[in-house]
């Protein structure tokens, strides 16, 4: 049926309920399974029509078809027992209990013959579970209460609960639209038509010239008012008005969601009393495997998929014997007291029960420590220290992290869905996962995931093919095969490290949420296509998101870098925020961590406390100090049933938090360990056996073919500068193969793609070079102040627009024929220090030739402000990564402006160079801002309170004297924990933090002239460098080893025509620009038939050399990246 079949449904309920034909209306209802209405069901319940109750249900769900189901079936049937006992009609107690409840039996037997026993009794109250059972009445009206509660957490009620809402006599509205449109088309409409039937269409006989009247006054079908009509919007009628349905698709979010990775028990057991939440004593699976939630249409879809929602593969239900009567999801359901306290002998950092064995619970800490406990018994099954299993296939990044800090710790460890597994993600680099089977703990990957920390770590099963989706400090998200470790997709378009990762599933479309550092939160299909939606989250920093166990509802919690702390509920079909929970203090003591429970509650670690909401209610439910001694900011883990919570406590071990459902559990366990023979079959045989029959031995480390083992130290011209004896020792055929290596050269114009960029401007040198970020044009700054634009044009040829060598841009001018030319005062702009710097978006351009700053609009040229008139002039410019209102200065007087453009402000002056500053560059996963001078001296400042951390000199080479005038420039690697320093006399690679140098380059052999300039390719793999006698030196970022060197007489004109500046494409990592003393601008890229320059050297130990990037500081990940 269609999306419009659908809603013409709505409109015949409606005219039938306005018609007064009730029990059509109702029938309707339950034939169609649209709308459930709830008065109607009140009241045939408080009017005890079982008969009509069952069949009305019937419409929406069966007795089977998920634990709501069958609690509202069962309680239903109960009460009819119940009654029937009471009127002493032992007969009818009979039928019942043989016919409706003993299809209960096969859940929990110890149950149905409790049942059965109180046929036994002359008054059935004299069981202490029923002591408190009134009238009829009064028992019907307490048992509506909880179902409506089942009725409205049950998924398969979902949007059927509300009626939508509609004027009054809707669809005779639309039907006399439909007439008014039938005669206005008549040849000779009459002034007054007179219509007889809706069979046919309508149709004039008599000329007539008059229009027809307009369908707010024709009178062609008037609906009449009946007395007692259904008033609309009536807060108690069986139409309750709703919001209007919302078209579900991937319009901003997703909807339609079905069950996510980490359920939990959502319905109460049934019991002889009321309904209640406590968890399982008996388990017994229920659901047949395979089989995905079927979801209503979106307004597009073609038909209504009238199936059964069926419950994931591995869920159950549970059912205890008898208890006192309480009201479903108090708060007794929540685990507050505490039962267990784990030692773990390190401070917990992320926690997860397994999903089977529900006592079971999985721990990672702050020094890379993993551990595997019974929490029943207490005792510790496995514990893991964290190593390198396979040190030699590393990258040399990695390798580096370890040797400049050993320290690493756990971001996330987590079970796969059948507990077969587990995933941990370390702060440098590395994921591993082990297979746990018959208390065994095995090693099983070693994947080199990421450059810098592996910040969140998940299992998804896309394309029925289990899958582990990590995220990292470089900004990216990967798939990897959980059998192989081989990679099966990178997702790119982050611009800060990816803090968290939450893949989710409706229908057939898989999907991944991930949330970055800078507040944006993403969507991704595994196709490649890129981000499906880009919001910003609450704080703008560190969110984690999650769905309910339902897979119904979508929450995210964070914090800001200022403490302030959010937990929202998101609307899918809008991206908006639906609600926010209150209850949060601003603090600086950490970052906040939630989970849920029950499809009901949250919980959240916050302020030594544990806070817990009712999803439905912004207000904090409760809040419990587990017996104090938690952390500011406690870690938190539900198991599934929601019946144990797990939470870090401050002297570095785990208290264990129950409700009465879970002591149970606990007391059953506390003298088993764990019994692999309690895991189903299927579970044990599936991802184990797969595992075992993968020829790849246990344990093997994986990873892209970028990998290099290196040790580290202070490198220079990428030759270890240790004695012999404290290197690595080199098999001899490497040493012959780094002897006979050459780096390419490049002598001739044909042996690269080499494009001049047409100038009809008067020559002046090119002072500053760069690439717009998208990649299809290249700004130029000359010494005589004026900007130069080249665009590529988009053609059938060049179909991306994207800058290129096969097709020659246009020098562009806005109409008004005007120039970007920065003011200059009284100076000479050929005796200043041109800078510039782009805003993100390409709108606009700040700029400086000695005189004010000049802010310039891309599209029309026009300058639209000027600030900081000299003297002293500005040298430097950047952008604030989080604020573009906010700008670093670098002054020709040695400071450092920090300036508002918003407020025209200086917010703070910083000071420490000796000389004039030439280069800045933020890090806006370190916060702080690296500034270089003409002193050659480096300083760190801190972008929280601008205050400087570290400074350093440059080590110059022996016999290297500098000239006075030498600029010193920095750009942060994409790691955005190391930078690269550019001086006429070397180029080499920072850590931050320490400031130390980890390697050099300085001008030799066939590179021997003065550098004058450098930068980072797009990817931090290259390192393109000019010189002044012309030449180009490409060299391997890892290693700062020479890859190609590109002779003048390849693309210079002239002898005399030297590179001044260097530019690298944005997206394209073997293509650059070169601005050229002449004042010309090259385009360079490798030939087509090479993809790239050169080849890369042999590592110091043989393996491949095309390692990912600079050496990476692990300990980056950990303090500013918090979990």
């Amino acid at each position: 049926m269609s999306s419009l079949s659908r809603e013409l449904v709505f409109l015949i309920l409606q005219f039938l309920d306005e018609e007064k034909f009730k029990e059509t209306v109702h029938k309707l209802e339950q034939e169609s399974g649209f709308f459930f209405n709830m008065k109607y069901f009140e009241d045939e319940v408080q009017n005890g029509n079982w008969d009509e109750v069952e069949r009305y249900l019937s419409g929406f769900t069966k007795v089977d078809d998920n634990r709501y189901s069958m609690k509202i079936f069962f309680e239903i049937r109960k009460q009819k027992y119940l009654e029937a006992l009471d009127k002493q009609d032992r007969a009818k107690a009979v039928e019942i209990l043989v016919k409706d409840l003993k299809v209960f039996s096969s859940f929990n037997e110890e149950l149905f013959k409790e049942i059965t026993q109180l046929l036994t009794l002359d008054n059935f109250r004299e069981n202490e579970q029923l002591s408190k059972y009134g009238d009829t009445k009064s028992a019907r009206n307490i048992m509506l209460v909880e179902l409506k509660k089942l009725i409205e957490a049950n998924p398969l009620f979902r949007d059927k609960l509300q009626f939508p809402t509609l004027k009054t006599s809707r669809l005779r509205t639309l039907i006399n639209q439909s007439l008014n449109w039938q005669h206005q088309l008549c040849k000779n409409p009459r002034p007054n038509p007179d219509i007889k039937t809706l069979f046919v269409d309508h149709n004039c006989g008599q000329p007539n010239g008059a229009r027809a009247p307009s369908p707010a006054t024709n009178p062609l079908m008037g609906g009449m008012a009946k007395a007692g009509g259904f008033p609309p919007l009536g807060a108690h009628g069986p139409f309750q008005p709703g919001p209007p349905p919302v078209a579900t698709a991937l319009a901003g979010w997703m909807a339609n969601t079905a069950p996510a990775p980490h359920p939990a028990v959502s319905a109460g057991p049934i019991g002889l009393g009321a309904a209640t939440s406590t968890a399982a004593l008996l388990k017994r699976p229920r659901t047949p495997p395979n089989v995905s939630t079927v979801d209503y249409q979106s307004a597009d879809s073609d038909l209504l998929k009238r199936a059964r929602a069926i419950g994931p593969s591995g869920d159950e239900v549970s059912y205890p014997g008898p208890n006192l009567p309480q009201a479903l999801y108090s708060q007794d359901d929540l685990p507050k007291s505490v039962a267990r306290t784990l030692n773990q002998g390190s401070a917990v950092t992320s926690m997860d029960f397994h999903p089977v064995q529900q006592t079971i619970l999985l721990v990672g800490t702050n020094v890379g420590d993993i551990g595997i406990w019974e929490v029943g018994s207490q005792e510790r099954l496995a514990i893991k220290n964290f190593k390198v299993w396979d040190l030699g296939a590393c990258t040399m990044p990695m390798q580096a992290a370890l040797v400049k800090d050993p320290g690493v710790s756990v971001n996330r460890v987590i079970w796969s869905p059948d507990g077969s597994l587990f995933g941990v993600a370390h702060s440098k680099h590395i994921v591993h996962t082990y297979t746990f089977h018959n208390n065994e703990l095995r090693q099983h990957l070693e994947i080199d995931a990421h450059v810098g920390g592996v910040n969140d770590l998940a299992f998804s099963k896309p394309n029925n093919q289990l899958c582990i989706i990590t995220c990292g400090d470089d900004k990216t998200i990967k798939v990897w095969d959980v059998l192989t470790g081989n990679k099966q997709y990178t997702f790119e378009g982050h611009e800060a490290p990816v803090y968290s990762v939450c893949p989710h599933y409706k229908e057939n479309i898989q999907f991944i949420f991930s949330t970055a550092l800078d507040g944006k939160i993403k969507a991704w299909l595994y196709d490649l296509m890129g981000s499906r939606v880009d919001y910003d989250a609450p704080g703008h920093w560190c969110t984690t998101m999650a769905y309910s166990a339902d897979g119904t509802r979508l929450f995210s919690c964070g914090t800001s870098k200022e403490g302030e702390s959010y937990l929202v509920e998101w609307n899918e079909s809008e991206g908006a925020i639906k609600r926010t929970y209150q209850g949060f203090r601003k603090s600086i003591m950490g970052v906040v961590h939630f989970d849920t429970t029950k499809n009901r509650f949250l919980a959240a670690g916050d302020e030594f406390l544990i806070k817990f909401w009712d999803m439905d209610n912004v207000n904090i439910l409760t809040t419990i100090d587990a017996d104090g001694g938690l952390p500011a900011s406690p870690r938190l883990r539900f198991n599934k049933e929601g019946s144990l919570l797990a939470v870090s406590t401050s002297d570095n071990g785990v208290k264990i938090l129950v409700n009465a459902d879970g002591l149970r559990m606990l007391r059953t366990f506390e003298n088993r360990t764990f019994d692999a023979a309690r895991v189903p079959q299927d579970t044990k045989v599936g991802i184990v056996n797969q595992i075992a029959a993968v020829t790849m031995p246990v344990g093997q480390t994986v990873g892209g073919s970028d990998r290099v083992v290196s040790t580290v130290s202070m490198v220079l011209n990428g030759v270890d500068s240790r004695s012999a004896g404290d290197k690595t020792r080199i098999a001899d055929d490497t040493v012959d193969k780094s002897k006979n290596w050459k780096p390419t050269e490049v002598n001739e114009p044909g042996q690269c793609r080499s494009l001049r960029l047409l100038d009809s401007l008067p020559p002046s040198k090119v002072s500053r070079l760069i690439y717009t970020n998208s990649g299809v044009a290249i700004l130029a700054l000359a010494s005589n102040a004026v900007h130069k634009l080249w665009k590529w044009p988009r053609t059938e040829r060049n179909a991306s627009g994207k800058a290129t060598t096969n097709f020659p841009p246009q020098l562009w001018q806005p109409a008004s024929g005007i120039l970007m030319t920065n003011d200059i005062s009284d100076t000479n702009p050929e005796d200043a220090v041109p800078c510039f710097a782009l805003s993100k978006n390409d709108s606009y351009v700040m700029s400086a030739s000695g005189g004010k700053v000049s802010l310039f609009n891309m599209m029309t040229f026009k300058t639209m402000t000027t600030f900081m008139a000299p003297p002293p002039p500005a040298t430097f410019l950047a952008f604030h990564p989080q604020d573009n209102n906010i700008i670093a200065i670098g002054m020709e007087d040695s400071t450092i402006k920090i300036y508002n453009v918003r407020v025209d402000e200086v917010k703070s002056t910083l000071k420490g160079h000796q000389k004039r500053v030439t280069g800045l560059a933020f890090s806006h996963v370190l916060t702080v801002l690296v500034s270089s001078g003409a002193d050659a001296q480096l300083c760190v400042w801190g972008t929280d309170g601008w205050e400087r951390l570290k400074s350093k000199f440059l080590q110059l080479p022996p016999g290297k004297v500098p000239s006075s005038l030498a600029e010193t420039r920095v750009q942060f690697h994409q790691d955005q924990v190391h930078f690269l320093v550019v001086h006429e006399t070397q180029i080499a690679i920072y850590e931050t933090s320490k400031l130390d140098c980890l390697k050099q380059w300085v001008p030799r052999e066939s590179l021997s002239a003065p550098i004058s300039h450098a930068t980072y390719s797009c990817d931090s793999q290259l390192i393109y460098t000019s010189f002044l006698d012309g030449a180009v030196g490409v060299f391997h970022a890892a290693s700062l080893r020479l890859r190609c060197r590109i002779a003048p007489s390849a693309y210079l004109p002239s002898s005399s025509v030297h590179p001044l500046v260097v530019a690298a494409h944005p997206s394209e990592p073997n293509q650059f620009a070169v601005g050229l003393s002449d004042g010309g601008v090259q385009v360079l890229e490798p030939l087509e038939s090479e993809g790239k320059w050169g080849t890369g050297p042999p590592a110091e130990n043989g393996s491949a050399s095309n390692a990912p990037s600079v050496v990476t500081a692990g300990a980056a990940a950990s303090e500013h990246n918090p979990r």
